[in-house]
């Protein structure tokens, strides 16, 4: 079976890479707005699943979308516009708990299934300056939240974590690995 990728994300890139995979990056444009009445934890298998339901597979291939949500106190923190939108996303996370939801769709000619991984995350108290330090050196203008766990603000702000890891960095290899096993989807020297 041949492996098809459909995100732009590097970090989805590195990390299904360092599972062992061989694939294909496929591009898919779609709209990825979702009904108001979704709840922050069925956006992001909502979105993925429209992205899978864009692209036709052949009977060789498995197509892998992902889509990752973050939301604080119910509200959707999608990619900051600006700086100044990502100094105020980066502003509310300060000192509080939120959730990183990322969503997985795997479709290939005659199936279907997606998945969903919660995880919460704590920021510890974040300065003005360490804001504004984080945003000039490490642009988090693509990532949900304005901030990415394995960049510098994670690394010295984030106090607790329970969940995946590599689900709040927007892929949670270990759902996506047990489910392209059951498609007898294996790494390539397995």
């Amino acid at each position: 079976m041949k492996l098809l990728l459909a995100s732009n994300s590097p970090r989805r890139k590195e990390l299904l890479s360092q599972l062992g995979y061989q694939f294909d990056v496929v591009k898919i444009d779609v709209d990825e707005s979702y009904p108001e009445d979704l709840k922050p934890n069925q956006i992001a298998k909502y979105v993925s699943e429209k992205k899978a339901k864009a692209f036709d597979v052949n009977t060789d291939e498995v197509l892998l979308t992902s889509d990752t949500i973050v939301a604080l106190d119910q509200k959707i923190l999608l990619k900051p516009k600006d700086e100044a939108e990502a100094f105020e996303m980066i502003k509310s996370l300060s000192g509080k708990t939120h959730q990183v939801y990322t969503a997985f769709t795997i479709k290939t000619a005659d199936s279907e299934i997606s998945k969903t991984s919660k995880t919460d995350v704590e920021f510890s108290e974040i300065s003005d300056e360490e804001i504004n330090f984080y945003i000039k050196n490490y642009k988090p203008f693509d990532k949900a939240g304005s901030y990415g766990i394995q960049e510098w603000l994670g690394m010295a702000k984030i106090k607790n974590i329970s969940g995946s890891f590599y689900s709040v960095m927007g892929f949670p290899v270990d759902l996506v690995y047990e489910e392209l096993k059951k498609m007898n989807c294996f790494p390539s020297d397995f």
